[in-house]
């Protein structure tokens, strides 16, 4: 049977690794076996913070809403609230997009809001 040598894949995954590492400092670019830590603790981050992402970007948007909601004398459980009753089902991201960018509008949907909380 013919002998199997390994240095091509070897070489391979090597240099794949080393290319995912590119722009790191010190060893962690260039030595195999720091390079490879490196490149799969960056992976665990890079799979936590997208979740960590979403996290961030609702609490962004309700900070807005609620910044917003305030100025006319509402909370911003309230105004979620009274969205609810009133039937509106924008989203968070939408509303605060209003919030910021169309107040009008969006003071339309804050008096629709109050109107049907109960009194």
């Amino acid at each position: 049977m013919a002998r199997i040598k390994r240095g091509v894949t070897t070489r391979t995954k090597h240099k794949r690794l080393l290319d995912q590492a590119k722009g790191y400092r010190g060893r962690r670019k260039n030595t195999i076996r720091v390079a490879r830590q490196a490149v799969e603790k960056a992976g665990q981050y890079a799979y936590r913070d997208r979740k960590v992402k979403k996290r961030n970007f609702r609490a962004l948007w309700i900070q807005r809403i609620n910044a917003a909601v305030r100025a006319e004398g509402l909370t911003y459980s309230q105004f979620m609230h009274g969205a609810k009753l009133a039937g509106i089902e924008l989203d968070r991201k939408v509303m605060a997009d209003l919030a910021m960018n169309e107040s009008a509008a969006f003071g339309a949907i804050i008096a629709q809001a109050k109107k049907a909380l109960p009194a």
